[in-house]
């Protein structure tokens, strides 16, 4: 039975390789992509599956063209949103226009219309865990927002959590520890540093580097969408994330860049730290390996790692044109 999926988000780096995974694995979707084409989505993002889908250009902030998406649409899968905390940092009102009030236009026709909704949300919402420490976030961990980025996160989150309990809500909503891998934009930590490599340039390190992320193969989250739009109960959170074993200190991860790149381990600059960096993000998986049977393909930071520089490397054409007007952006 053929159902009809609203991906939104769906040009950016996480959706469109959702987009991918759903054209190449789940046939029983008849896709529509709405995205509002901000300077982290990409058409290219989509090469490939263009005659399989139905793309739309739009803010998923217009109240008319939601209610008109979501009307012809049986589920919203929601990865639109501004997600880069830097960003967030300098200006945060384009993170509470996507992000909340976005999830906000959003909820409005989902409820008018009576569709189920994903929404993606990430474990920066819970803040961050102290380094010496054996802790994991859990589903029931507080929030405790940073940025403005997680704080429009959390507050998104919030909002859905309320249209469950007072409205009927058909939701599900998951938090997932970083991402990488293909089509991800140059800003973000893991291909910033590859595609400094690639062009002959030094990658550069955040203070110490001593903040540890878990970091989870942006196949092995969509895998987990997957596993939650088909068997998560409704009203229900998951959080998502690779392992203790995909969990490393940014120095750790430049290192390991460097290795596999055949660089020296001291071939990068320190850089002033980021304000308000987050010390430790590390989850709990339990719930959705146990409920979903859900696990990730990419335990291992450095086979995921590998797959990722050789896309970057074939694929130059696609992140250079991003690449100048994102360094002078952030200028160190």
């Amino acid at each position: 039975m053929t159902e009809r999926i609203l991906i939104t988000g769906g040009a950016g780096f996480i959706g469109s390789n959702f987009v991918h995974q759903t054209v190449r694995e789940h046939s029983e979707f008849q896709i529509t992509v709405v995205d509002a084409m901000t300077y982290a989505a990409n058409k290219d993002n989509l090469k490939g599956v263009e005659d399989q889908i139905d793309f739309v250009e739009g803010d998923i902030c217009n109240p008319g063209l939601m209610d008109d998406l979501v009307s012809k649409n049986d589920v919203v899968v929601n990865f639109a949103g501004e997600s880069h905390v830097d960003n967030s940092l300098r200006d945060p009102d384009p993170f509470v226009h996507t992000n909340l009030l976005g999830v906000y236009s959003l909820l409005k026709a989902i409820r008018k219309y009576d569709r189920r909704l994903h929404h993606v949300s990430t474990d920066e919402v819970f803040g961050d865990l102290p380094l010496e420490s054996d802790e994991r976030f859990t589903e029931s961990t507080p929030y405790k927002p940073s940025s403005p980025y997680a704080a429009t996160k959390a507050s998104a989150d919030m909002l859905i959590a309320a249209w469950v309990r007072s409205f009927g809500l058909r939701a599900t909503v998951s938090m997932c520890a970083n991402n990488y891998g293909p089509r991800q934009h140059v800003e973000k930590f893991i291909p910033r540093q590859i595609t400094n490599i690639l062009l002959g340039e030094r990658p550069k390190l955040y203070g110490a580097g001593a903040n540890i992320r878990e970091w989870t193969h942006v196949d092995d989250h969509n895998a987990a969408v997957h596993a939650i739009l088909s068997k998560g109960k409704e009203g229900e959170t998951y959080i998502i994330g690779a392992g203790e074993d995909a969990e490393a200190p940014n120095k750790q991860v430049m290192g390991l860049i460097l290795e596999l790149m055949g660089q020296p381990e001291d071939a990068f600059d320190s850089v002033a730290d980021r304000a308000g960096h987050d010390m430790r993000y590390a989850t709990d998986t339990t719930k959705i390996r146990t409920e979903l049977g859900w696990r990730p393909r990419y335990t291992s930071l450095r086979d995921g790692l590998v797959e990722t520089i050789k896309w970057y490397r074939d694929n130059v054409d696609y992140w250079r044109p991003q690449k100048q007007q994102t360094e002078e952006r952030y200028g160190q």
